[in-house]
């Protein structure tokens, strides 16, 4: 029996929660011999909005955000994703949104063409993708009722819970709890009053009173450590 030979898609930390997650071995090792790593320092554009498309990326490790500009030279964020997430949409010739290093991001990417022949070519990779593409319309739904319909409680509750929940995190590994999940939020206060749209003060001071129902930590400006997660669970509810 020939015995495979190693490739670097064995290692990735994010290769079964990925869109590649479908793919066979020989699959596999044909999208691999397209792939390429890059790293991305924090603050730096991986695509423009209105951009051609040129590639596509799993995010191995880091945070980036989405960006769309608005009439009046105004940003608003529009989106988070983390690793496993897929950057770009198959088959659109241009850029929806800006997509951004938050912090240092690692990315595995792959030639549009090249990729979108693959994609043709395996059905489990193009279900794999349509799969992506009706979850984060799921989000986005999601989303939108938080920010229609949601209190700034509930809001800045589902957003801490959003972030504990895809965000490498320290104290809950391998899905065993091992104590408070820990982690730094990616984005600045004020981005995140953006995002919810809410102001700044109202996000400081529903972290605030989280903080004082004993719901979270807080470790400096950024650093979140998840006390009662059932809690903030049931805050995040409508």
């Amino acid at each position: 029996m020939t015995q495979q030979q190693p490739i670097r898609c064995d290692t990735c930390a994010v290769r079964h929660r990925a869109v590649c997650g479908a793919l066979s071995r020989t699959e596999i090792e044909r999208l691999n011999a397209i792939a390429h790593h890059r790293t991305v320092p924090q603050g730096q554009a991986i695509v423009a909005d209105q951009d051609t498309v040129a590639s596509f990326a799993n995010i191995i490790s880091g945070v980036v955000k989405l960006t769309k500009a608005m009439s009046d030279g105004r940003q608003q964020i529009v989106g988070l994703q983390f690793a496993s997430d897929f950057i770009g949409r198959p088959y659109r010739e241009h850029s929806a949104y800006e997509v951004t290093a938050v912090n240092e991001v690692h990315l595995c990417t792959y030639d549009r063409g090249q990729f979108e022949r693959l994609v043709r070519e395996f059905p489990g990779f193009e279900r794999r993708l349509f799969e992506n593409t009706l979850d984060e319309l799921d989000a986005a739904r999601e989303w939108m009722l938080l920010l229609g319909r949601k209190s700034a409680e509930e809001k800045v509750a589902s957003f801490i819970l959003m972030v504990s929940k895809r965000i490498d995190v320290v104290g809950c590994q391998s899905g065993q709890a091992k104590g408070p999940a820990k982690f730094e939020l990616p984005i600045s206060r004020a981005e995140i009053a953006d995002f919810l749209g809410l102001t700044i003060e109202t996000v400081s001071r529903q972290f605030s009173r989280l903080k004082a129902k004993k719901i979270i930590g807080l470790d400096g400006a950024r650093t979140v450590v998840v006390l009662d997660p059932d809690h903030l669970e049931r805050m995040s509810s409508v």
